[in-house]
């Protein structure tokens, strides 16, 4: 019998796109997380466009349900793809959405940008995760190029892809149950 882990993992994929690599990357790293429960946001494309009007007061709806799955989270990965050398905006802006709150604020975080090249995307992910202060984990954080090839018919095929995904699984919970 299973024991059931009281810890949730709040996965967060950067592409909009059904059946996105990001997702099937995401769906393979929870087939590694044992007893955790993982959390699905697919809901990126219906977040409003960030305004700081509207972030007074009684904010979007859509807007607090998200910062709801953040807070309630005992760690969050974010995996994204690069556009044009930077972060989709749909992910851009859901993040913007949290720069007035403290929601991210030492939450254990993983981050995987799989695009074709995706180093400025990640570094720039990087760069917004540590201003709204969330903690990264150096070894929970994965640059994997050329993602296409490494997917076939839905599934990650590529071994290595595979193992460095469960290093960052396993480095993220480890964070979660220590730090």
């Amino acid at each position: 019998m299973d024991v059931k882990i009281d810890k949730k993992v709040l996965a967060i994929s950067g592409s909009t796109r059904t059946g996105s690599s990001n997702m099937i990357l995401l769906k393979t790293m929870a087939s590694f997380a044992g007893n955790i429960d993982f959390i699905y946001y697919e809901e990126l494309a219906e977040l409003p466009h960030f305004n700081p009007d509207l972030d007074k007061g009684d904010i979007p709806i859509q807007v607090q349900h998200f910062r709801d799955l953040i807070a309630e989270s005992d760690g969050v990965i974010i995996c994204t793809p690069e556009y044009i050398f930077s972060l989709p905006g749909a992910l851009k802006n859901a993040l913007e959405w949290m720069v007035s709150t403290i929601i991210f604020k030492d939450k254990p975080v993983a981050m995987i940008t799989a695009a074709a090249s995706g180093e400025k995307a990640h570094e720039s992910l990087k760069l917004i995760m540590q201003t709204i202060q969330a903690r990264i984990i150096p070894a929970s954080s994965l640059l994997i190029q050329g993602v296409r090839g490494k997917i076939k018919n839905g599934n990650l095929i590529h071994e290595e892809t595979r193992s460095q995904l469960k290093g960052v699984v396993n480095s993220l919970i480890h964070e979660m149950m220590t730090g």
